[in-house]
This record gives C-alpha cells, sequence and structure tokens, in this order.
C-alpha cells in the first residue's frame, strides 16, 4: 500500500476536497472529444487557481500554463479526461450518470491528480520556470494527442520535456514504476475484408465461402508471432471480430475480420503488417476468394519509447523521496497503447505508472466494475509537485 507519510502537507490539505472532485468526474463521465463539462469544470478550476487558460485544442483540450521566477525552462504535466463507452457495474454512490459511459481506466483519478498538483503549485510557486499543464481528450483510441499536436499544441506552448501517469490495477497501490525505452506497444486496427461468390447453404459446390476462407486465414495468423517474429521480440496479432452472413441457410457473399495488432518496435510493427497482407491474400487466393487488407490510419499510434534522461530524471525524484520500497522493481514493458505516444515522438519526455491496487482493489482497467484508487490521488499529486520543482529548480 502507499506510504501516506510522503504526501506533501500541502496535497493533504486539500485531499478530501480532490477525492470529491474526482467522484464528481467519475459521476459525469464524456466520451472522446464530448468531454465538454469536464473541460469546462478544469478551465475554471485554472482560472480560479491564477492559471492562464487555452481551452478548445484538439476540440476540446485545455492547456494551462503558469509561470514563476526568472527560469527559461518549460515542463509539461499531461492528464486524459474522457471515458469509455462501458456500462458501469460498480454498484457506488458515485457510479455513472450516464447509461453506457463510465471512467472504467481512471482517467477521472488522472485529471484530478493533475488538478491537485495545479492547485499546491499555484499556491507555492515553489519553482523557476513555466509549467504547461495539458488535459487531452480522446485517450481512448481516437487520437486526442494528434488533435492537439495539429492545433499547434507545441507550436503554441514549447515544451523541454513532457510526463504523463497512468493508474495500474495489479500493482501495489501508490508505487511508481518507470522503464528507459519502449514501454508501450503500438496500435494498428486491420480489416480484412473477404470477397467469395455466396449461394445456397444446401449447394456449397457451386460457392466460394468467405466464411471459410476467414477461418482459413484467422488460423494461419497464429503462426506470425510464433514462426516470424524473433522469440526475443513483442508482437500480438488479436482478431477480436469476425462478420459474416444473416441466416444459417445462406452462404455469404462477403466476410469481414477486425485486427488488433501491436508491436513495441518499429521494425516488428512493420513486420505483422506485412506477414498479415501477405497471409490474408495468399489464402484467399488458394481458395479462390480475394482478400483486401486495410489498415485505419485513423487507429495507428507508434509504440511508446521513454526519453532515458527524462525518465532517468523522473525515476529518481521518486527514489529521493519515496525509496526503493515506494518503486515498482522490474518494470517491464507494456503491450497496452498509449496515444501519449506521439507527443513523446515530439518532444522528449516520461510516461510512468502509479499501482492501482491488488486484489479486488487491482480490478481490469476497461472492466465494468473498476474504480481509480483514491488512497492513490495525493501521492500521485505529491509527484506531480516534487518533479515540477525538481526539473524546475
Amino acid at each position: 500500500m502507499m506510504n501516506s507519510q510522503h504526501v506533501l502537507p500541502g496535497i493533504r490539505a486539500i485531499e478530501d476536497e480532490m477525492i470529491a472532485l474526482r467522484q464528481h468526474i467519475h459521476a459525469h463521465p464524456e466520451l472522446s472529444f464530448e468531454e465538454f463539462a469536464t473541460a469546462e469544470l478544469v478551465a475554471a478550476k485554472l482560472t480560479e487557481w491564477g492559471y492562464e487558460v487555452h481551452q478548445g485544442l484538439g476540440g476540446t483540450g485545455v492547456v494551462g500554463v503558469l509561470r514563476a521566477g526568472n527560469g527559461g525552462k518549460t515542463i509539461g504535466l499531461r492528464a486524459d479526461m474522457d471515458a469509455l463507452p462501458i456500462v458501469e457495474a460498480t454498484g457506488l454512490p458515485y457510479a455513472s450518470r450516464h447509461e453506457g459511459v463510465m471512467h472504467a481506466c481512471g482517467h477521472d483519478g488522472h485529471t484530478a491528480m493533475l488538478l491537485a498538483a495545479a492547485k499546491h503549485l499555484a499556491a507555492s510557486r515553489a519553482f523557476d520556470g513555466t509549467l504547461v499543464l495539458i488535459f487531452q481528450p480522446a485517450e481512448e483510441g481516437d487520437g486526442g494527442a494528434q488533435r492537439m499536436m495539429d492545433d499547434g499544441l507545441f507550436e503554441r506552448f514549447p515544451c523541454d520535456a513532457i510526463f504523463a501517469m497512468h493508474n495500474m490495477p495489479g500493482h501495489p497501490a501508490g508505487k511508481f514504476g518507470f522503464l528507459s525505452g519502449p514501454f508501450m506497444a503500438s496500435t494498428d486496427t486491420v480489416t480484412i475484408h473477404i470477397d467469395g461468390c455466396g449461394g445456397h447453404g444446401a449447394m456449397p459446390h457451386l460457392t466460394v465461402d468467405p466464411v471459410l476462407v476467414g477461418s482459413a486465414i484467422v488460423m494461419a495468423l497464429q503462426s506470425i508471432v510464433s514462426r516470424n517474429v524473433a522469440p526475443l521480440d513483442t508482437g500480438v496479432v488479436t482478431v477480436g471480430a469476425f462478420h459474416a452472413g444473416l441466416a444459417p441457410n445462406v452462404i455469404p457473399d462477403h466476410a469481414e475480420l477486425s485486427l488488433s495488432v501491436r508491436a513495441l518496435k518499429p521494425v516488428v510493427r512493420d513486420q505483422l503488417i506485412e506477414r498479415i497482407t501477405a497471409i490474408a491474400e495468399a489464402q484467399a487466393t488458394s481458395f479462390g476468394a480475394c482478400a483486401r487488407v486495410v489498415v485505419d490510419q485513423q487507429q495507428r499510434f507508434p509504440p511508446l519509447v521513454n526519453e532515458a534522461a527524462s525518465t532517468a530524471l523522473a525515476r529518481q525524484v521518486a527514489l529521493d523521496w519515496v525509496g526503493e520500497d515506494g518503486l515498482i522493481a522490474d518494470m517491464a514493458p507494456l503491450t497496452g497503447s498509449e496515444d501519449f505516444a506521439v507527443m513523446l515522438e515530439r518532444v522528449p519526455g516520461c510516461y510512468l505508472i502509479i499501482g492501482n491496487g491488488e486484489g479486488k482493489g487491482g480490478c481490469s482497467v476497461h472492466n465494468p466494475g473498476y474504480d481509480f484508487n483514491d488512497d492513490c490521488l495525493a501521492l500521485g499529486a505529491s509527484y506531480w509537485v516534487r518533479l515540477v520543482e525538481s526539473f524546475l529548480a
């Protein structure tokens, strides 16, 4: 569990207020690019605390800027704000009031942690330089980070380094995890369209059955990671959807497979797409059908690569503050993906995690029973304060 003695007194003083704020956001979740009320709440708080506030980046993104002293360095901190299209099943008193929408990934907690740090830093101003707070919409696969960048995020608010934090169930609550280099996987959404020749289910010999072709492709795809990707590299090829036909006695003309493809290295990412394409086309041809592979350009995110110097600094801040016992030992890369990766392609920085708890408290993200662990909020906010004061010393 978290070490509560490490929470900064100024954060402890506002902890209850920030937990209430987190639970309010949890009860009023908003989907990607629909974070209107959340963005207004964030902007109002930042304005109240003396930040220079800019709204509308990437649609519903919010940026807050605070300057102290005469230092020339700038640090950026990012939190995500969007929720997921999931029906909540927690039974909590602050459960979602928006049917079919839920904060099932902890973005409510990320927003509240950064707001808590923002309030403390505005009151103390114990740093020398410029602080840029980035509240991002649409992290959940809809490219909110890129949209904010397309709207001139780093041209208008240049940063020397940027940082983001995500809660992680399954790790002890309040412990911090750091890893230099590739940390999160790329993600590509791939659709395979299979065109056959439909007909009566009683006369399959007069058809080219796309269901059979699709089934052969699904099985053949399983060979890519096991036989094409080097054993010490990471690759994931998941067929998440297979759509074909409407009636049991009709062989359809068309079938469609939807895939999630992930890798930790760009070369492996390219290899996976090449092999998927080759296998799909060859399998279809062998049955007399035709397969067309489409990679969704709106659902493509690169591997998240933490820059070495920024990660070393971020880890050292935590180490000096909470000691080795406060860190997750042997942190390993994750095959989840995160669109903060595109920001890290532009600006050096580090993406870190904070444990959300084990056992019952460690319910997986994207699960109807998940909830952000409020015991972590004050420690996460305190870490942000420590990082800012160290970077802008």
